[in-house]
């Protein structure tokens, strides 16, 4: 039922936490009770963030001398120290501490001193105070109450008057104990004259005990006589009454000692009690002036912001007492090595971490569909974003793809209406003619790489792509195979003449475009393309796009595509020098040169870029390499048939000269 020592040591912690003053120093006599202070309050202080830089004892007896074994930064640093006091006079300390400072060289701000005492202190020896700002204690929160503030308690007790008032029992009650005399109960403190003068330590927890005795048995007593005339059967005696019955007694109400200090218990069963701030300020002029700073109640500080005011207007702030300024939302905590714990670096929180405390150690990730703000303080929405119609870029790509599908389509008409010329006739039209249809498919597939993506549209796009761009190759190869075979024809006694004619220029474009539709039919069938959403690859957006489902039968389509470009151009190179008035091996062989460039540049570009931006080097490369095939095959051909019809006849084209 008593106040433990330490019961104002959490208070004391609250302080300091209010404040922000995490580098503390401690002082203490070199006594039992200065062992306990620090042996206890040091550590409850690491347990709550403070640390504790100096930890001094000093002599209550003999030589004064200065505290040792601190350096001059520790004590420049710390401007706060908590005092362990064990009597009322302070000022012994007051004197050590002063002639420690004053050792020290270099300017050295005035210190916030932190008592441990309860109730008044005396001070005396005002130059000591050189170095003070103020001193902190605290005092027992009084609070009357109307209930009991007409009783007039007992305030002195000896062990006679003890055994002869209160080792009795009263008759006729529930709570009577046999074997005990009757107490009087109207014995009157002051006529008691055997007390001779002799004073009693704890009187005033003894007051304590009996009162809260009193209390808890009389609502235990009113409990259990309403039960009992709820349940008749019942009855109240006394063995059936357990300690442990108490508790929650204890734990509902107040209880009052001499001076009406408000008590109660914590949620640790312990007692506690509302306590006062109360500082010392010395003024300018030596003089002590007392003010009440807030107060302690049920363990929630309440600290009056019109005497700080005060302080200031005497040009007594309050001093920092830490290492660091507190590390501001959107920072974290990174100790310093070598150094207290409570020093420490503040850095941003990581990329995709936020932090909206002050003194944070660990940043929060944010959720996937949500980013930091750039303060890093806050998690905002991210913005859903893909190749659209609707951008710059989408649009550039479209109006690009658009122009050729007309281009080609031009020529594609061209050819047609010109079908029985030489120049269309030469090489196999119906090769031109796949070939230009090829390319019309070619410009139309970025159709499927542009906009949100969909379940048919990743699945399409780039299967469509890979075979449709196998069609062209496989045309050009066969084309190229086509003028190989017409040259050596003409030589007298070659037997190649059987095989020129459709049928061979066919199974080509068949055999090579089977191998890419298998090769594709193998891609659907084990990992399909599927829809997906990127939450990483860019800060603040979420990016709708194509899950290539197996990126090995992505590379092999395009690596299959590859090789047919490469047979194509090795054998167009090696028919360049081919005697004729329109080598067209060499137009293929300079449309096999863009066409394998562009994709070679393509692979490096396509891993380095990330998103949307991906899509469109894809889209990029599809449509300048289409270009390149049209640009180098078609468009000499139509500048013959429009701007020179002289020139299309076939005394011309079968001169052995070049153009």
């Amino acid at each position: 039922m008593l106040l433990k020592e330490a019961f104002q040591y959490s208070a004391i912690v609250r302080v300091l936490l209010h404040f922000r003053w995490t580098l503390i120093g401690l002082l203490a006599p070199d006594t039992e009770g200065g062992d306990n202070f620090l042996r206890i309050f040091a550590p409850l202080l690491v347990r709550n963030g403070i640390c504790v830089v100096i930890s001094q004892q000093f002599s209550m007896t003999g030589h004064r001398a200065p505290f040792r074994d601190s350096s001059f930064s520790q004590w420049k640093q710390v401007n706060v120290f908590v005092h362990f006091t064990e009597h009322i006079i302070v000022s012994h300390t007051f004197h050590i501490f002063h002639l420690t400072l004053d050792i020290l060289s270099g300017p050295i701000r005035e210190k916030i001193w932190i008592t441990t005492s309860l109730g008044n202190y005396i001070m005396t020896h005002l130059g000591y105070h050189k170095y003070i700002h103020s001193i902190w204690s605290f005092e027992f929160l009084q609070k009357i109450s109307p209930k009991y503030g007409a009783f007039e308690p007992f305030s002195l007790l000896d062990s006679q008057y003890e055994d002869k008032n209160f080792q009795c029992s009263f008759p006729k009650h529930v709570f009577s104990v046999k074997g005990q005399k009757r107490c009087t109960q109207k014995t009157p403190v002051e006529t008691e004259d055997d007390l001779n003068g002799i004073f009693v330590e704890n009187s005033d927890s003894v007051y304590i005990i009996f009162m809260t005795l009193a209390h808890v048995l009389k609502a235990a007593y009113l409990s259990r006589s309403w039960r009992r005339k709820k349940e008749a059967q019942e009855t109240l005696e006394a063995p059936r009454l357990q300690p442990w019955q108490f508790h929650p007694f204890l734990e509902k109400n107040d209880f009052y000692n001499l001076s009406f200090w408000n008590l109660y218990m914590d949620h640790n069963g312990e007692i506690a009690a509302d306590m006062d701030i109360e500082f010392v300020v010395i003024s300018p002029e030596g003089d002590l002036i007392k003010r009440k700073l807030g107060s302690i109640e049920r363990q929630r500080i309440i600290i009056n912001e019109i005497a700080l005011s005060w302080i200031n207007l005497l040009n007594k702030s309050l001093p920092l007492s830490q290492c660091v300024e507190s590390c501001h939302p959107g920072f974290v905590k990174r100790k310093r090595e070598g150094e207290p714990a409570c020093c420490y670096d503040c850095i941003p929180c990581p990329e995709g971490t936020i932090s909206i405390h002050e003194d944070t150690e660990k940043c929060t990730k944010c959720p996937d569909e949500k980013y930091p703000n750039e303060d890093r303080i806050q998690c905002i929405p991210k913005v859903i974003t893909f190749l659209s119609y609707e951008e710059q870029l989408g649009i550039i790509l479209v109006s690009f793809a658009l122009f050729l599908f007309l281009a080609t389509g031009l020529v594609l008409i061209i050819f047609i209406k010109y079908l029985e010329t030489p120049i269309v006739k030469a090489n196999n039209r119906d090769l031109s003619y796949i070939l230009l249809v090829s390319l019309l498919l070619c410009f139309l597939s970025p159709f499927l790489f542009i906009g949100q993506p969909r379940k048919a549209t990743c699945l399409l796009r780039q299967t469509a792509f890979s075979i449709i761009f196998s069609v062209a190759v496989s045309s050009l190869l066969a084309k190229t195979i086509t003028v190989v075979l017409a040259f050596l024809a003409t030589k007298p006694g070659n037997q190649v003449k059987r095989w020129l004619g459709k049928s061979l220029a066919n199974s080509i474009i068949l055999s090579c475009s089977s191998v890419q539709i298998m090769i594709c039919s193998i891609w659907l069938g084990t990992s399909p393309p599927f829809c997906d959403s990127d939450f990483h690859s860019q800060p603040g957006e979420i990016i709708l796009q194509c899950n290539e489902g197996s990126v090995f039968m992505f590379y092999i389509t395009l690596s299959y595509m590859g090789f047919l470009a490469a047979i194509c151009f090795t054998v167009a190179f090696l028919a360049r020098n081919l005697p004729g008035a329109f080598n067209e091996a060499k137009l293929i062989t300079f449309s096999m040169l863009v066409f394998c460039n562009v994709w070679v540049s393509f692979l490096p570009t396509y891993l380095s870029t990330k998103g949307k931006y991906m899509v469109a080097v894809q889209v990029f490369s599809i449509l300048a390499s289409s270009a390149g095939l049209l640009v180098c095959i078609f468009i000499p051909k139509c500048y013959i048939i429009i701007l020179r019809p002289d020139l299309n006849t076939k005394e011309y084209l079968t001169t052995r000269r070049n153009i």
